[in-house]
């Protein structure tokens, strides 16, 4: 099994399955408007028109289940995403990322992975009791923790890499240079 096994929803709600970008290395991020960690947008829209020529895909995936900050319907993030940020990124439907109704992707993506550790951001101390509150084994399990976690995926659609939110985007870009 693997990313191209999986089908997700457009912002218009129409089926798109992963295997139309078989042969691409992809970075998968569940996004928020209102986060803290919203100018990471600039980053990966960045990234994203550097190497977009070289095979990379940057899928967002909005989710409003971390302190409900991504409230827009999928219309209003586009909106938000597009005129603050640029993004020209493939931006998908709203999803939940954890529960009984997170979509089958990030069920198998969570599944397949492992917390590894907020490490030494400043933003560490501010996210780790707001996170033990919302599950006190995060340490132990690989739920999503926060928005902007993103999963880098290899040209045969293997998971290679997670990255939770606190991760240098310098970190993030070097790994995707490696695999493009």
């Amino acid at each position: 099994m693997n990313i191209y096994d999986f089908t997700v929803k457009t912002m218009d709600g129409k089926d798109k399955s992963l295997s139309d970008y078989k042969g691409k290395v992809l970075l998968i991020v569940n996004t928020a408007t209102e986060c803290g960690f919203t100018p990471q947008y600039s980053d990966l829209q960045n990234i994203y028109s550097e190497h977009q020529k070289d095979g990379l895909d940057i899928l967002d995936f909005p989710c409003n289940q971390f302190m409900k900050q991504a409230p827009g319907s999928n219309d209003e993030i586009h909106a938000f995403c597009t005129g603050r940020f640029g993004v020209t990124f493939p931006q998908f439907a709203k999803i939940d990322v954890n529960g009984e109704n997170a979509i089958p992707l990030y069920r198998y993506l969570t599944s397949s992975t492992t917390f590894r550790g907020f490490g030494e951001s400043p933003m560490t101390e501010i996210l780790v009791p707001i996170v033990e509150k919302m599950d006190k084994d995060y340490e132990k399990n690989g739920k999503i923790k926060w928005n902007f976690t993103k999963f880098l995926i290899d040209r045969e659609g293997n998971i290679v890499e997670r990255f939770e939110p606190t991760a240098s985007m310098d970190k993030v870009k070097a790994k995707i240079e490696a695999l493009l």
